[in-house]
């Protein structure tokens, strides 16, 4: 019985072995992993591809296609009420990721310095919030707000609308950094990590003011991981939804509450338009850094081949 397993085994791996087999081995599985990629990035995008082809639907029921149309992004700005929570959701999201990328870098940079086992503890901690469920969240931020509302009844009240036309919430903006906050700091700590622990010591030995020595040594060579996190915040803030439910009081909309509102309603084709104009946006601001860094790495290694080549 072994003599003819080992005999069927032999034949097998013989028979891979050939190459022709071989090839159309290498060509299938070329295929298999090509048609697994694509497939994955078509369920990825699939859903923003419907919403940008709903935005170009000049009938307002989304299970019927009449025409082509871009009258929808006309009536996204004539749409007095998806402007102001559009205007909520952007302001919200820059004011949060604003003040969460200043305050997590200031965290992260204080973690570092701490000891190691100090510093475990602290990552530990700003893991919590990451890790925490966004109802447990959102219901734990709204009992805190609820109680410090009966002391101070008038300071989260949404302020009113200034001379840039926007509204801020203070429960929201609040809740907002909070969730934002800890991808920050886990986006600067490792970029301090790869710094020179004497490189911040060598700054105050050449005269630097300790204040000057961030700003100027610091900072900048932590820049990625700061654009990094300011980018995770503002991600996390601008398409918020639970947090801000219970954080929002019913007296302020975003733009996912809003949608939130319009089930078994007929909505607005409005809103894809303006989802459609953010994802472009995005693309957009995305390709100009990929463009802008390559750009940026010819230079240096042309001037590093030119470098080479002078005589010493």
């Amino acid at each position: 019985m072994s003599t003819t397993l080992a005999k069927i085994s032999r034949r097998i791996v013989l028979f891979f072995r050939k190459p022709k087999v071989v090839k159309t081995t290498k060509t299938l599985t070329s295929v298999l992993k090509n048609f697994y990629f694509f497939f994955i990035m078509f369920l990825l995008y699939l859903p923003i591809i419907i919403i940008a082809f709903q935005s170009l639907n000049s009938s307002r029921n989304a299970n019927r296609f009449v025409s082509f149309s871009f009258k929808w992004y006309v009536d996204m700005f004539s749409d007095s009420q998806l402007m102001e929570v559009v205007s909520n959701t952007l302001t919200n999201a820059f004011f949060s990721t604003l003040l969460s990328t200043v305050f997590g870098t200031m965290f992260a940079i204080g973690i570092h310095s701490l000891t190691k086992k100090a510093r475990q503890k602290m990552v530990f901690l700003n893991q919590i919030p990451i890790l925490n469920a966004d109802v447990v969240t959102g219901i734990s931020l709204m009992l805190i707000f609820k109680v410090l509302m009966s002391v101070f009844p008038n300071i989260f009240v949404p302020l009113p609308e200034t001379a840039l036309f926007f509204r801020v919430s203070l429960t929201v903006l609040l809740s907002h950094i909070y969730f934002s906050l800890p991808y920050v700091v886990l986006s600067v700590l490792p970029k301090l990590s790869e710094l020179d622990p004497n490189l911040y010591d060598a700054a105050l030995d050449l005269g630097s003011k300790p204040f000057d020595a961030m700003m100027k040594v610091i900072i900048p060579a932590i820049k990625a991981g700061i654009f990094t996190g300011m980018l995770m915040a503002f991600t996390m803030s601008i398409d918020d939804f639970v947090i801000t439910f219970f954080t929002s009081g019913g007296a302020y909309d975003n733009v996912s509450i809003y949608v939130y509102g319009q089930i078994g309603k007929i909505m607005s084709p409005a809103v894809y338009a303006y989802n459609t104009l953010l994802t472009l946006t995005v693309v957009v601001v995305l390709v100009g850094m990929y463009i802008s860094s390559a750009i940026k790495q010819k230079k240096q290694a042309l001037a590093q081949i030119q470098h080479n080549r002078l005589p010493n």
